[in-house]
């Protein structure tokens, strides 16, 4: 079976879903596979410099908590 008709099945599939913790999960998983394809994609060297400028934002003072975040949107 090719891979366009194994999509095509899985299209199929996934409109029957009625369970939302089905979906949850699904999203979950295309979450993380994007996520794990962009930081493949990533040179190592810059994956490097992005922490590296992560930690020093930190260390300056430069985050917001998480219940700054929280507080905005309440």
């Amino acid at each position: 079976m090719d891979l366009q008709t194994r999509k095509l099945e899985f299209i199929q599939e996934f409109l029957k879903i009625q369970k939302e913790e089905t979906l949850d999960l699904l999203e979950k998983v295309l979450r993380k596979e994007r996520f794990d394809d962009q930081v493949d994609a990533m040179p190592a060297e810059e994956l490097s410099q992005r922490i590296e400028k992560s930690e020093l934002d930190f260390e300056k003072g430069h985050y917001k908590s998480t219940s700054d975040l929280l507080s905005k949107y309440e």
